[in-house]
């Protein structure tokens, strides 16, 4: 039985599409023309991006913009109502669900498991897809170097459920890493982290990126999306508002618009960053009566 088991992996692995080498500047994925539509209602419509090797590209925008609904479209985990997705420069349905997994690794929102896995475990599973191909004997480094870099490793014999939201959502990342895509596609990765950790994980996409990874990441601090990203997509009502370098996306006019609060753009001193600051009290909704006083 054994024996069929590892014929089997080692057709499974011949029949699949390995992919080539991505030059840096190329186009990894690409929407066009998608419109998704979810229980009968469109959630992303019109939407055209690019997504290029050696780029971060963060997709910003309030609750419901359809962030998250266009990251799972590029994944091809949402099929398109019309329009096309494309992977590689192929429409993500020509491709198997083996190959995509070969192409780019997920991290979703959330992560949970029913069963008592361990850490390291759990790392080990981004290493799936190359199961019967050269690229196996890469495993034990690939796992250990994402541990090590999602800091990770000191537990790496703890049960997975009994971690903190936070080291969940580090572990989550080393899998994708370990995966070892060309297209890195991760779902506020930052949402349950400290400030450290949020560092981290941008400077682990800025490294990515760096070697020659493409990279995506929706993100709701926009001073973290600025100080990291090359690229932003601001998403509002299903549609993408503006796209282009954060300088000039991050603007306080349509900022204000699209979030429905007030707020502010100024340069950070040293490095000419936006930082994006919210209007609070009488910035942002006029005079107020003073503590003691008659309203």
């Amino acid at each position: 039985m054994s024996g069929a088991r590892s014929a089997w992996r080692l057709f499974a692995a011949r029949a699949r599409r390995l992919p080539d080498p991505v030059p840096l500047g190329a186009v990894v994925a690409q929407a066009e023309g998608l419109e998704v539509r979810l229980a009968g209602r469109t959630v992303l419509a019109e939407a055209e991006l690019t997504v290029r090797a050696g780029e971060v590209l963060a997709l910003v925008g309030p609750n419901g913009a359809g962030k998250s609904t266009l990251l799972a479209a590029l994944a091809a985990d949402l099929p398109a109502e019309s329009g096309t997705v494309r992977l590689g420069g192929r429409p993500v349905a020509a491709w198997t669900p083996g190959e995509l997994a070969l192409r780019r690794a997920v991290l979703p929102q959330t992560a949970t498991l029913s069963f008592p896995f361990t850490v390291e475990e759990v790392v080990r599973m981004g290493r799936a897809p190359w199961a019967g191909t050269p690229a196996e004997d890469e495993d034990e480094a690939a796992v250990a170097a994402a541990m090590d870099r999602t800091e990770v490793a000191e537990f790496a014999a703890r049960p997975f459920s009994a971690l903190s939201g936070g080291e969940r959502a580090r572990v989550a990342l080393a899998r994708v890493l370990a995966q070892r895509t060309a297209l890195l596609l991760l779902d506020e990765p930052t949402a349950a982290l400290d400030l450290r950790h949020q560092e981290l994980v941008l400077r682990v996409c800025r490294e990515r990126a760096a070697a020659g990874d493409a990279v995506v990441v929706v993100l709701h601090d926009l001073s973290l999306a600025a100080a990291y990203a090359d690229r932003a997509a601001l998403l509002h009502g299903g549609r993408i508002a503006a796209e282009g370098a954060p300088s000039e996306v991050f603007d306080a006019a349509p900022l204000s618009r699209v979030y429905r609060q007030p707020v502010e753009v100024i340069r950070h001193p040293r490095t000419g960053e936006p930082i994006v600051l919210p209007l609070r009290g009488r910035s942002a909704d006029g005079p107020r009566p003073e503590k003691g006083s008659d309203p």
